[in-house]
């Protein structure tokens, strides 16, 4: 039963939940509450003092809104509803003392500050500053922090918000950051100067309210006012996390996350972040035609009609890459099926059902996660599949949440239960009674490396069997962003990659993970020259996501629009386009001339495309169980960091790759 109260703000009456702190209740009522330290998503700190009010009736001194809870306030003499106020003379001089003690030691960096611009301390220091210091003793000086390549620190002028110190330890599950010494003293340093270790360190960039973390390799490069915003969505993993990517003319200057709740609240991966170096270098940005044995450059008409003149008559296949939008795999799957050819988008051979949604996306939703109080993971490792996803595995751990684990037995930033690395087990565990878990709410998640395997679809069976026994919800976590889609739309043939790579002309759309043998003709369609443009015989280039609007849908169904941010380099052109114009070459004109005619078409396939932003509800079809080998799991991704021709084009992807393999070689002290 909700305790509900009635609480009157600045003259405002309003009905909140008791369990409400005060600033939450002044949000509600559209008050706004300048704040330094409190953030929803982090414990209350209460230490910056900015968010003072004044209750009415109380003690003859302001109150912390952030750390006094709606049930703690009195009502009035005749049982009215407890009064604060926001805006009173006493609210103004507090927070007016608050800012002159914060500006005491803050330096005068703000011409050459990389937070000037979008800085919560400027911003409140306009309305609750004053244009004068009485203060006259030398400012307090620190010493800046080393925590590795990505974030950048100027710790004089931290204000000891403890923020990143309350992410690292609370989302992050890093030990690491803390505050050592008092009064003056006092400072936020990370134990014995260690480098932070974490897929998740970006976001307390964000959290920063002052510029003493800033981001390193955007460091000096331009100010929030010159960059065009850009909403999109994230490819580096198939969680769909919100972003957006600012760009500076033609290039992106750097990629921050957007609040969504229900896929990735407002954090995203180092990867995510950092990675739009990589779409400057290694781009493919004129087509190319190879010529005894070497590559040279031609023009559109050119590799154009070469490309139709070996499709012609011949047996094609089409691959799809794990960054291709639906709109792109749509396109080719037209296109290759119009000549009687097959396409696949499981390039690594994961033994995902065509046409059982449940089989492939699952029936759980990533807000379940939250809910959960029983998670078995099974051939997946989520801090590096999708770190985003593993934090909010471990928030559900923190209240109280037990996880088990079927594979290997890394560390997941939370304490885990671990059944064996033998997929062999799970057939032990349907022998169990389950009653147990199957009252509480409970979620299974199954990753690529249990499915890309010789008896994939026997383990992917087994998992499905053990949901039903457990009552659990089911959950398919991929490690391609585009690949739910592509499964969506059927990109799929009856016998997987064999029937395509059997052909004799491949249509390789962006698939850089795999080889293709020698023998076949292979079209190659991309953005980077990565692994695919190597073996290729002509080279189309494309754009890169953030160059071209695209659906893409997550790991959990849901279909969402990563709008374009700037254009491709050169000559490059949009994906659906390069087909569209192939057709025509090829006299089998796909029946569209716009992104919009292709998404009408689309949807007009594939109702549920259309409803961007919802998961839809999957019918239940469970497999026929097969037999497993007692083969230990492999890892789905092996380096975190270059797991796309994005990331390895990116200079500083390989820096973190270089930095993490050296601290996973570090010889150890004996204890």
């Amino acid at each position: 039963m909700s305790d509900t109260r009635k609480i009157i703000i600045d003259g405002k009456e309003i009905e909140v939940d008791g369990a409400m702190t005060l600033i939450q209740a002044c949000e509600q009522t559209g008050v706004e509450v300048p704040r330094f330290c409190y953030h929803e998503r982090l414990s209350i700190a209460g230490n910056c003092r900015m968010c003072l009010v004044e209750v009415v009736g109380g003690p003859p001194k302001p109150a912390a809104s952030c750390a006094m809870q709606v049930r703690d306030l009195r009502p009035g003499p005749e049982g009215q509803p407890p009064v604060v106020k926001t805006n009173s003379p006493m609210v103004k001089k507090a927070r007016e003392g608050v800012m002159e003690f914060l500006l005491i030691n803050h330096p005068l960096d703000c011409p050459i500050c990389d937070q000037g611009g979008e800085c919560d301390l400027q911003d409140q220091a306009m309305a609750y500053g004053v244009d004068f210091s009485r203060y006259r003793e030398p400012k307090r000086a620190t010493e800046d922090l080393d925590l590795g390549p990505l974030v950048e620190t100027h710790m004089t002028r931290c204000i000891s918000c403890t923020r990143c110190v309350r992410f690292t330890t609370e989302v992050a599950g890093l030990h690491m950051m803390g505050q050592t010494g008092r009064g003056e003293d006092a400072e936020i340093t990370s134990y014995l100067g260690q480098t932070l270790n974490s897929n998740l360190q970006g976001n307390i960039i964000d959290l920063c309210p002052v510029g003493a973390l800033v981001s390193k390799p955007y460091a000096f490069t331009a100010r929030p006012w010159e960059l065009s915003k850009t909403e999109s969505i994230d490819v580096m993993d198939a969680l769909g996390s919100n972003i957006r990517v600012d760009t500076k003319g033609r290039e992106v200057m750097r990629i921050l996350p957007r609040n969504h709740d229900g896929v990735n609240e407002e954090w995203i991966s180092d990867k995510t972040r950092f990675v739009w170096d990589g779409l400057r270098r290694q781009r493919l940005d004129t087509p190319y035609i190879r010529e005894n044995g070497k590559l040279r450059k031609a023009s559109w008409p050119e590799a154009l009609s070469a490309t139709a003149a070996a499709m012609k008559g011949k047996k094609v296949g089409g691959l799809i890459g794990d960054l291709s939008s639906v709109e792109a795999a749509f396109a080719l799957k037209q296109l290759i099926e119009g000549l009687g050819g097959n396409v696949e988008c499981r390039t690594d051979g994961a033994k995902l059902p065509a046409g059982n949604r449940s089989g492939y996306v699952g029936t759980a939703t990533v807000e379940d996660i939250d809910s959960a109080q029983a998670i078995m993971l099974i051939g997946t490792n989520p801090a590096v599949e999708a770190p985003v996803l593993n934090a909010r595995i471990r928030k559900a751990w923190t209240k109280g949440a037990g996880i088990g684990v079927i594979g290997a037995n890394v560390d997941l930033t939370y304490e885990t239960m671990h059944i064996g690395d033998d997929p062999s087990i799970m057939s032990d565990l349907m022998k169990r009674d389950h009653s147990d878990v199957a009252d509480k709410p409970s979620v299974i998640i199954i990753g690529q490396a249990a499915l890309a395997r010789e008896d994939g679809a026997a383990i992917l069976a087994e998992a499905m069997a053990l949901a039903d026994s457990t009552k659990s919800t089911f959950m398919v976590l991929h490690t391609a962003a585009g690949r739910v889609g592509a499964m969506d739309i059927g990109a799929t043939s009856e016998n997987g990659i064999t029937d395509v790579l059997g052909a004799e002309v491949i249509y390789n759309l962006g698939a850089d993970e795999g080889d293709i043998p020698a023998g076949p003709f292979v079209i190659y369609q991309g953005s980077h020259g990565d692994r695919g443009a190597h073996r290729a015989d002509i080279i189309l280039p494309g754009a890169a996501y953030t160059e071209e609007p695209g659906l893409f849908v997550n790991t959990e169904g849901r279909p969402q629009i990563a709008q374009r941010a700037g254009f491709a380099p050169g000559e490059a052109k949009e994906n659906w386009a390069i087909l569209r114009a192939l057709s025509a070459e090829l006299e089998a004109t796909l029946p569209f001339d716009s992104i919009a005619a292709l998404r009408q078409q689309l949807v007009a396939a594939h109702g549920h495309l259309g409803d961007v932003d919802e998961v839809a509800a999957n019918e239940w079809q469970p497999l026929e169980r097969g037999k497993i080998t007692a083969n230990p799991f492999d890892a789905a991704i092996k380096d975190f960091y270059l797991s796309n021709p994005i990331a390895r084009a990116s200079q500083l992807m390989a820096e973190l790759s270089a930095n993490a393999a050296a601290r996973a070689a570090a010889p150890l002290a004996a204890e």
